[in-house]
Order: structure tokens, then sequence, then C-alpha cells
């Protein structure tokens, strides 16, 4: 027994430590749900770079200079995956759009966590009531920081790929099999500023997502006009709606959220003509940092991403 309790062990550490790899958020964190950016995919001898929707939202002040509220839209995409564990971490893509390297990059940004409402006959899945919302700010990381880091991931096209890394002041109670949303929106005062989220590479199966909700992540290509090409998804479309965030009195933040629409792909942004017949994930990941009793899930479930990254 105490020699496979030990090959048990080593097997995890393995599994851990190759989880939370230098490329990866801080050492301890563990990936427990990922939708890989759309970068450089190649399809019957052409690439695709994907394209990002605008998720920004711009300062109001009243005449005494006090911020009264950011005004703007969003972008959110829904998520489960299969351990009760907290959030700790996010990462995320995005652009600046219309140009590469912004004057003024951004400073803020906002990101809620929020319940699912299902479909309806007539009306898409999408967020319902803010779970947790939080802003983080431009800065270097540490655990709780509340602060997030830009890295130029490609700079080889026009709306140049930056990815996210942001540590949360308050972690997100994540429980495992449930459908939550994720809304990312950059905050700012510069109104030439355009900042988007970058979509998913749909030809790359998340296999950390949970797999007791219905669609859950699914292969959808061999039912559309891409057939046999790969179109993994999970769950429904991402959204895009309006969005107005308002400091209130407790130091917190409330969220109206007015309309929303699903979104598909773009035919020859995205892929070859035809994708535009899908609907559209987002690209983001999720961090933990795993209790004891659930090390081997998370772990091995991180060495899993990562060597289809790797292969990727």
């Amino acid at each position: 027994m105490k020699t496979t309790n030990n090959i048990l062990l080593t097997v995890l550490t393995i599994a851990l430590a190759a989880a939370t790899s230098p490329a990866d958020p801080l050492p301890g964190e563990v990936l427990k749900f990922q939708q890989l950016p759309l970068d450089n995919l190649a399809i019957q001898g052409a690439i695709y770079n994907g394209h990002d929707e605008r998720s920004i939202a711009f300062a109001n002040f009243n005449t005494a200079g006090t911020l009264l509220d950011w005004t703007g839209g969003y972008m959110a995409d829904d998520f489960s995956d299969k351990v009760s564990q907290p959030v700790v971490h996010v990462a995320w893509w995005g652009s600046y759009i219309g140009g590469g390297a912004p004057v003024n990059p951004a400073q803020q940004f906002l990101i809620s966590f929020e319940t699912d409402v299902p479909a309806q006959p007539g009306a898409p899945s999408h967020p319902g009531t803010p779970l947790l919302s939080q802003i983080v700010t431009a800065g270097s990381l540490s655990p709780g920081s509340g602060t997030f880091t830009e890295t130029l991931v490609n700079g080889n096209v026009p709306e140049h790929l930056y990815k996210y890394n942001a540590e949360l002041a308050i972690p997100f109670p994540e429980q495992k099999d449930t459908v939550y949303w994720l809304k990312i929106v950059a905050l700012t005062n510069d109104p030439a500023l355009a900042w988007g989220w970058h979509d998913r590479d749909y030809t790359v199966p998340d296999l950390l997502a949970s797999t007791a909700v219905l669609p859950g992540e699914s292969d959808i290509g061999p039912s559309g006009p891409l057939n046999p090409l790969s179109v993994w998804h999970f769950q429904d479309d991402a959204v895009v709606g309006g969005l107005i965030v308002t400091p209130n009195a407790a130091g917190g933040l409330t969220l109206q959220q007015p309309g929303f629409a699903p979104q598909n792909y773009i035919d020859n942004i995205d892929g070859p003509t035809g994708i535009g017949a899908y609907s559209k994930d987002l690209a983001f990941e999720l961090y933990t940092v795993p209790e004891p009793a659930t090390l081997g899930v998370v772990a091995l479930g991180g060495l899993a991403a990562l060597r289809r990254r790797r292969r990727a």
C-alpha cells in the first residue's frame, strides 16, 4: 500500500508541475477550464486568426469630476467544469480593434461571474444575476492582488493578439457541473480606445469542461456545412449586450445589462465559408488552487490539457 501511495503521489506531483509550468499563472494554480484562442489556424491551405467583438465601457463623470458609471457593451460566454473549487485566476485573449498596439492600453477590466438563464422558446440562454463582480487593475501579479498583466502573443496580424492574466481579489466559489457566465469588459475614460474579446479555436476540444451538463462540450461540426471539420463548442452561444456599471454605496458594483444577442463565427475570418453558421465561443482559461482531496482530478486534467496544447 505504501508503494502504491508513493507512486500516486509521484504521478500527482509530476502532473501538477506540468499543469503549472512557467508559462502558466502563479505557482500552485491549476487549470480547470480552457478555451484556447483562434490564432494562426490552418485549414485547407488558408490561415485564420479570428476576430474580436467589442467588450468595453466608458467612464461618465459629473461636473465635480466624480465617477458616475461606465456605459458601453459586453461580451459574455458560458462555462462549467468538473471541480468545486474557487476560481482564483482568469486568463483571456483580446485585441485593440482597428489597429495594433494602442498609445494608452487598457488599465482596468470588469470581471463578472453570473448565473445562467437557460434557453427558452424564442430566446437563447444568456447571463442572469451577477454573483461576483470586480475590477482588476494593470499591475504585477501576486495571490489575491486584483491585478492583471497584458502580454503580446501575435504582433503579425493587424489587430495584435494579447493574452491577459488576472489574479482575483475575491475568488469565485464555483460549484462543479453548474453552468455560469463569464463577462469581461475593458473599463476606460479614453473615448478613442476600442478593445474586444477574442474568439475560441474551435478545432481544439476542452477536456476540462463538465460532462454533466447538456449539451456541454460537443463537436457540432458533423451536423453543419463544414462536415467533417470539427467545430468544438461548449453549451450555448457567446452573447453581446448593453452594459452600465455603477459603483454602489456598499463599495461594490451594480450591473445593468439591457438586451443581448447570440453571436456566430464569421465566414473567411474565423474559418472557411460556412463557419458563420456556427455558434461562437470566446477564448479564456480559469484556474484554481486545489484542495488535497481534489488534487488528483484537477492536476491530471491539467496535464491532459497541457498535452493537448502541445499537440495543437
